[in-house]
């Protein structure tokens, strides 16, 4: 994904900005598909109803993200990050350690 530019999406708030109706219309699924470095963020959590966690859990919900898609929004969000390239890798790799529990 080198040279990607990434895109980070506030679900809650695009919603309540009316940016998409719905969360079922949010294009965040076809963004997955499409191989974008799309990650999710929060925005204004008092006024749009949502910490990261919350934003995250909307749209796990909605779109029934597996764990590996889940996977796929944390590290690029981690990889979009201005972190040092070590401290990237140590997250990564805590990723990586989270997916892989899945099959313990």
């Amino acid at each position: 994904m080198a040279g990607q530019v990434p895109l980070t999406v506030c679900p809650l708030s695009n919603v309540r900005l009316r940016t998409v109706d719905t969360m079922a219309g949010h294009p965040l699924r076809r963004m997955l598909e499409a191989g974008l470095k799309v990650s999710i963020h929060s925005d204004d959590p008092a006024y749009f109803g949502g910490y990261l966690d919350t934003n995250f859990a909307a749209v796990i919900g909605q779109f029934e993200l597996s764990r590996g898609e889940q996977a796929v929004l944390a590290r690029n969000s981690i990889e979009s990050s201005f972190l040092e390239e070590p401290a990237k890798a140590r997250l990564c790799a805590e990723v990586d350690v989270w997916l892989a529990a899945e099959h313990l």
